[in-house]
């Protein structure tokens, strides 16, 4: 368990809030609420719905993780611990027991259970519900052991479904109320069992909870949460200075830069797991070539561009494995950056005199791939940047076409599950989505880290595919992202590697 929830769960014991959950279940805040103890934060985007099994985005995931609580939880030093349950084991490879913390409520009073847990499990796995969360697909049901003990049932053995319910897939939704009310009226009005209840939701505006006093961590040090969406970051900024919002999450590395020097405005970063890399379509072309590959990231300048561009913000990574991430190796080396090197490996591969190419990002990152592609050109790698907007970078990401975005994109992922495994899941089999390299090898590899029972093989699969992915080269490397944020004198809190914006550990003051 973290430090955070041990302490906020003795709180509660040492309380006795726990025995007077039904009846504050009810309760709101009390009219005497200093307004001090409201925190307004905005964040990019907007929650596409309330409903938290109908979404699959970290902004909606952002907002709903503080209304309702998941399986198990990663807190601030990163580790996987409790949240609705204190312990899971494997029974056998294809069943994972889970032991529910007990006498935790729903906002409405109701029991969140065992029953509660394999309802959940069941709606998000029925086609009825059109869930895009797709982390759960091996799981063929859940069985009730007895009222605080649930057998989640797999196709096959998931090492780290635990670590796959601390977001998405692990939220609890109350059965009766779902029941009574239908999906319609329950993504308007959601009942979760969160440190938070929800109060309000005025699209393109603000959406309003306040403190649930009967959470079974003890109620939040917050009396009220308020998110609201800002796209434009020169608009949150100005919000923050107009003291509209208290804190800005998601910065960029440039966006934060334009606020350095102002009074009243704190700018912090953390370390992130978001993880950045070049996807080479190594199917075709020059790419195809593992010369050229390995020239690229001997081209492209890493630490400059962790300094120049990224305002020391970020962190090189030697392959696509964030620092934070179960199965990380530190033995495996980061590429030395040598022009030198990548011409001469260039002339090799038949491209005396470089050559031309085209380099596909999103607009959000349009800034980082001009300066990949003036580091290439120095090596003769002459890159064309084709910029679009991340609605439609998105659609050509995900669709079944993988030379969608052309023969290079810049890409990132968030693995959000703390394991290598969700790193690589999309784009290293060679049957998958957006996979644009087969190597028998690397599947092999795939295959151990996905279904292997012993952890240490797969560690050992995991150091292997690194050393691999380090030769083989089939993306060029670059940097895991800060979490920036920005924030006046009253707020206090401190997010994971993943960034999700937890916040009942937060506090503000005055």
């Amino acid at each position: 368990m973290t430090a955070r929830r041990q302490s906020r769960r003795d709180a509660l014991r040492l309380g006795g809030l726990a025995t007077l959950a039904p009846l504050l279940g009810a309760c709101g805040v009390s009219a005497a609420e200093p307004r001090s103890r409201v925190l307004r934060v905005s964040q990019p985007d907007e929650a596409k719905t309330l409903d938290p099994q109908k979404q699959g985005d970290m902004p909606s995931m952002n907002v709903l993780i503080n209304m309702f609580d998941t399986l198990t939880t990663r807190g601030t030093d990163n580790r996987l611990g409790p949240g609705l349950a204190t312990s899971w084991s494997v029974l056998d490879e294809q069943t994972w027991r889970f032991h529910l913390r007990p006498g935790v409520r729903f906002h409405n009073g109701e029991p969140c259970d065992a029953h509660a847990v394999q309802y959940s499990l069941d709606r998000l796995r029925d086609p009825a519900t059109h869930s895009p969360i797709v982390e759960l697909r091996y799981v063929d049901g859940a069985t009730v052991v007895d009222p605080l003990t649930v057998d989640v049932h797999t196709s096959k053995h998931d090492p780290i479904l635990p670590a796959k319910v601390s977001l998405f897939g692990g939220v609890a939704v109350p059965p009766r109320y779902l029941d009574e009310v239908g999906p319609e009226r329950f993504a308007r009005d959601p009942v979760g069992t969160g440190p938070f209840r929800f109060v309000s939701w005025q699209r393109d505006h603000e959406l309003r909870m306040r403190a649930f006093p009967g959470h079974w961590s003890g109620r939040p040090k917050l009396a009220e949460l308020v998110f609201k969406p800002m796209p434009n970051p020169a608009s949150a900024l100005a919000a923050l200075q107009s003291d509209e919002v208290d804190m800005v999450t998601q910065l960029t590395p440039d966006a934060a830069r334009q606020l350095a020097g102002y009074g009243g405005v704190r700018i912090e970063n953390f370390p992130g797991m978001p993880t950045y890399y070049l996807s080479l379509n190594t199917r075709e072309g020059p790419l195809a070539d593992r010369r050229v590959r390995q020239a690229l990231n001997h081209a492209v300048d890493v630490p400059l561009l962790v300094k120049a561009v990224l305002d020391g913000k970020a962190r090189e990574v030697p392959t696509m494995f964030p620092r934070e991430a179960n199965g990380f190796d530190p033995a495996i080396p980061a590429y030395t950056r040598d022009i030198r090197r990548a011409r001469q490996l260039l002339a090799e591969a038949g491209y005396p005199n470089g050559l031309d190419t085209r380099l596909t990002a999103s607009n959000a990152d349009s800034q980082v791939a001009e300066a990949i592609a003036g580091l290439l050109a120095h090596a003769g790698v002459r890159a064309k940047v084709t910029v679009l907007d991340p609605s439609t970078y998105k659609s050509r990401l995900t669709s079944s076409n993988s030379g969608a975005l052309g023969p290079i994109y810049l890409a990132k992922n968030t693995g959000w599950t703390g394991d290598a495994e969700s790193l690589v899941q999309s784009n290293i089999r060679h049957d998958r989505r957006q996979s644009r390299w087969h190597d028998p090898r690397a599947d092999r590899l795939i295959d151990i880290e996905e279904s292997a029972v012993d952890p240490r093989a797969r560690m050992r699969a995991f150091t292997e595919l690194q050393w691999l992915l380090h030769t083989e080269a089939p993306f060029v490397f670059l940097f895991q992202l800060d979490n920036i944020l920005a924030r006046n004198d009253r707020p206090r809190w401190r997010p994971n590697a993943v960034g999700v914006l937890d916040m009942d550990s937060a506090e503000v003051t005055g």
